[in-house]
């Protein structure tokens, strides 16, 4: 497994510890685990932003995000996402799908 490293302050030096104390595990595992959950919720954001502006449609939002479509359904609803889409933008929606 590769190595990175990573400059912390105190402050955030404190947290991680608080966080891998409470979860009553090494610091290491924390910081992957935060990594991972971090990067997701960042995809997502981005993915949704995209969404929102109508750059990207429902199968590009969803690879942006790396879920599935039916899970970027899920988080379109969840965040009351709406975006006006014409006749064309859903066909080839359903083309992209298809595709996938």
């Amino acid at each position: 497994m590769p190595s990175v490293s990573v400059r912390l302050s105190e402050d955030e030096k404190t947290e991680l510890e608080s966080v891998a104390d409470l979860l009553e595990e090494d610091r290491s595992t924390t910081i992957r685990k935060a990594l991972r959950e971090g990067l997701a919720d960042l995809r997502v954001r981005h993915a949704v932003e995209q969404y929102q502006s109508g750059d990207v449609g429902i199968a590009e939002a969803a690879r942006l995000a790396n879920v599935s479509v039916g899970e970027w359904l899920t988080i379109a609803r969840d965040r009351n996402l709406t975006v006006q889409l014409t006749r064309e933008d859903i066909e080839r929606e359903v083309e992209t799908a298809r595709e996938l």
